[in-house]
Parts: structure tokens; sequence; C-alpha cells
């Protein structure tokens, strides 16, 4: 057989790879894995020791009904962490990554209807929450903030293969290099 010439395509490839392999953009994954990551366990951090004050937060956007409040007050601390640290770990990370941009967007649409509405509280993101004076609100901010996350986190959901992901060892997603294998022939 002949040997087989490389594209130009493939030089590109194997130039832009960096460190074991990877290309830029396995490593910009990376970074989209880290990064809300550790916003979201951080967050789900700082609210899971007080979850009354979490209720009260969630209550204060005057969306859900008391009892629906109550649950969601509960079960995002410790759902944030959850998430965030099997994005971290990167496992199950297109799932996560998907779940994480949700709770991004349900924040966004949150933030903004208490923004429109002219509320004035507290987002409660990082624990806190509740009414503050008008000139405390920072709801362009967190807008921004919870934007950029979930378009690390959509990244993710379309690119979820990222260096250093306990998936890809735990499920052998890898692709194993054929030199490491002598040919039977």
């Amino acid at each position: 057989m002949s040997p087989v010439t490389p594209t130009p395509a493939a030089d590109t490839e194997a130039s832009a790879a960096g460190p074991a392999g990877h290309g830029v953009l396995d490593w910009v994954g990376l970074a989209c894995r880290l990064g809300p990551g550790g916003v979201l366990v951080v967050a789900g951090a700082l609210k899971i020791s007080d979850l009354e004050q979490s209720v009260l937060a969630v209550r204060g956007y005057q969306i859900l009904p008391y009892d629906l409040a109550v649950v969601v007050g509960h079960a995002l601390p410790p759902l944030e962490i959850i998430v965030g640290v099997l994005l971290i770990a990167g496992l199950f990370t297109r799932w996560a990554a998907l779940i994480g941009s949700l709770f991004m967007a349900a924040f966004i649409i949150g933030i903004t209807q208490a923004w429109v509405r002219g509320l004035t509280i507290d987002c409660g993101c990082f624990g806190g929450g509740g009414q503050v004076a008008a000139n405390q609100t920072k709801y362009g901010l967190e807008i921004l903030r919870d934007a950029g996350l979930m378009a690390l986190g959509v990244f993710l959901v379309i690119r979820p293969h990222t260096p250093f992901a306990v998936e890809d060892r735990l499920f052998a997603l890898a692709p194993v290099p054929t030199d490491e294998f002598p040919d039977n022939e």
C-alpha cells in the first residue's frame, strides 16, 4: 500500500494540537467545564447551610406559589452542587452542561422579570436574597453573568469531550491509539 499523505486540514489540526494531542477547542472545553462547575459548587455551598434563606430568596421573585418556592429553595442548593461537581469532574458532561444551562436560563428569566416588574431584590445567587434598596440591585450584571455561564454550558452540550474528563476513562470514550497494538498479520 502507498503511504497516506496528510491533507492540509490534518496538518492544521496537528499543529493546533497542544499537550497530549489536545486541540485548542479541547482546552476551551475544559475551561467551560471548570468555570461554570466552580460557580455552581460555590453558589450551592453558600446556600446549603441556610436553606430557609434560600427559600426566602426564591419567594422574593414572587413567581412561584408559596409551597413550590419552599421545594425549589430546598432543592436548588444541593442540585447546584451536584451539577457543579459533575462538570468539574467531567462526568456526564453533556447532561450536566444542559442542566446547568437550563438553570442559567431560569435564573435569567427570574432576574429579568424581577427587573421589569420593579422588584428590588438581591438575586440570592450566592446566598442572601430578599429585599434591598433600589440602588443595590445589579440585575444587568447578574443577567450578563448568567448568560455567559449559559453560553459556556451550551458549548459543552455541543462539544462535551474535554481533557481530564472522568467519563473518558470510566466509559472509554477517548480513542485508543492504534500504534499501541501490534498488527496481527
